[in-house]
């Protein structure tokens, strides 16, 4: 009942008269997620090697936030945060659903995100727009929780990792392709985004654009492997960056640039052979160097040119953000986790300091605010690799039992992207962003006061969760569509 009073509420504020319509037309949204890409995988990011030239074009035309955090070190939580608004251990997406064969499982996983959640989608749709998924999906892979199934009209991609078996192509509700051969990946996807702006130029439209890659195992079109003189990984980049720069490109020549938002980001650090530009850990890890990842915005004539920001935002703030830059009003009976970064973005009008959570599991392992960020359980640390000259680092999970999709040589255990060093802890850690951004020295001890204050964060949001799951409906959703 809850899920559809939202949507008819929704429905019922967005009629315009036919004279209301012209005077307020609706702006295109597109959002650009990357896959595992780190904080310091761009060249506006500080990498040195790495050439990105439409990334920072993207942010010299708009807005960077150097302090931008994604809920959950990995795919899919930080997913579904994204398109909910809403922290995983609130959506009850804590984890990857897992296909047939991955991880040697012989039965497919049956988990995915609530058809019962709101999603951004939905939400433009029942405000006239039109809507497509183009690439990484992840939320789950069986029919009920298609992205058809959650507010789009088109979808082009795979349901989960390209490193998970069977890596299948889907067009809409059907597999095309199988299997997949990944080096052509970046640009079929980058076709069709292209291709919806182009025949939906006419209309508003929301484009959510999820990359595969840099995600391993790493894989580049003939134009872009093994020219950049930076390895695979390098060349990887260099092709998303192309690809952002179609999209670009395509808006402009069309005329949309003033009235598109454009957000390019990345749902958690990155693996083996990326940059998390100093910060400490990866992808898996609750360290900054898991969940701080790039943020640029580009929306012409709204967003000044040039703007950089340091103030601590995170990615459940871009559902209302989107939804307050199209004039459409937060649902009703959704709590939401965000807020609205639009007057950061347009006035730079910070929003109100508030803590900002790290998750894995369902757990809150870390909770920053302002300058200061608390640990409540120790993030782990993926291993280092020293590996001999005749080895090679292989993923257990061979993404394809048979057949090889990606036949390149991936990035090694040796090539870590982030530091490895500083305090270990059991227990309670605190570490003070403004000096030690690296996260390397405990100092709970010096400011009991700030521990606590943190922790009484971390038990109101705890409490804030519990009571929205006791006005559950009896089939456990938190709302019903």
């Amino acid at each position: 009942m809850g899920h559809l009073l939202a949507l008819a509420g929704l429905l019922l504020a967005n009629t315009l008269t036919a004279n209301e319509a012209e005077t307020a037309p609706k702006p295109n949204v597109i959002i650009i997620f990357a896959d595992d890409l780190g904080d310091g995988d761009l060249g506006v990011q500080g990498h040195e090697r790495f050439k990105t030239p439409n990334l920072d074009r993207m942010a010299a035309d708009g807005i960077r936030l150097t302090d931008f955090y994604v809920t959950t070190p990995f795919c899919a939580p930080s997913r579904a945060a994204l398109l909910t608004g809403r922290y995983p251990f609130r959506n009850g997406m804590t984890r990857n659903p897992h296909p047939l064969g991955d991880l040697g499982r012989s039965q497919a996983d049956e988990f995915g995100l609530s058809p019962n959640e709101l999603t951004l989608a939905e939400v433009f749709k029942q405000s006239g727009y039109s809507t497509t998924c183009v690439g990484k999906w992840h939320l789950g892979h069986k029919p009920r929780f298609f992205p058809s199934k959650q507010g789009f009209d088109e979808y082009f991609g795979i349901l989960y990792s390209n490193d998970m078996h069977p890596v299948e192509l889907f067009e809409g509700d059907k597999r095309i392709e199988y299997p997949v051969y990944q080096p052509t990946l970046t640009k079929r996807y980058t076709q069709r985004a292209v291709d919806f702006i182009k025949r939906h130029r006419e209309q508003p439209f929301f484009l959510y654009f999820a990359h595969a890659m840099p995600h391993k195992p790493l894989a580049a079109s003939e134009d872009f492997y093994k020219k950049t003189g930076t390895g695979l990984y390098g060349d990887v980049i260099a092709e998303v960056d192309w690809s952002v720069g179609q999209v670009l490109d395509t808006v402009d020549k069309l005329g949309l640039s003033e009235k598109t938002l454009i957000i390019f980001t990345s749902d958690n650090g990155p693996w083996y052979g990326g940059s998390t530009g100093g910060l400490r850990g990866m992808k898996g890890i609750n360290w900054e160097g898991g969940i701080r990842v790039p943020f640029i915005a580009r929306w012409t004539g709204k967003i000044p040119a040039g703007r950089v920001s340091s103030v601590p935002t995170v990615s459940v703030d871009i559902f209302p953000t989107c939804l307050q830059a199209a004039d459409i009003p937060l649902p009703k009976g959704v709590p939401l986790d965000g807020t609205s970064l639009l007057p950061l973005l347009t006035s730079d009008v910070a929003p109100e300091e508030r803590p900002i959570f790290g998750e894995k599991n369902g757990h809150i392992y870390s909770v920053r605010q302002g300058r200061w960020k608390l640990f409540v359980r120790w993030p782990g640390q993926r291993r280092e690799a020293n590996l001999k000259p005749v080895e090679r680092w292989l993923d257990p999970r061979r993404p394809d039992g048979v057949r090889i999709i990606a036949p390149y040589e991936q990035a090694q255990p040796s090539e870590y992207p982030g530091l490895t060093s500083g305090d270990t802890f059991k227990g309670i850690a605190l570490f003070d962003l403004r000096n030690d951004p690296g996260e390397q020295k405990n100092v709970a001890g010096q400011h009991p006061d700030i521990v606590e204050r943190l922790k009484a964060q971390i038990d109101a949001i705890q409490q804030s969760v519990a009571e929205e799951k006791s006005r559950r409906s009896p089939t456990g959703s938190s709302l019903e569509k």
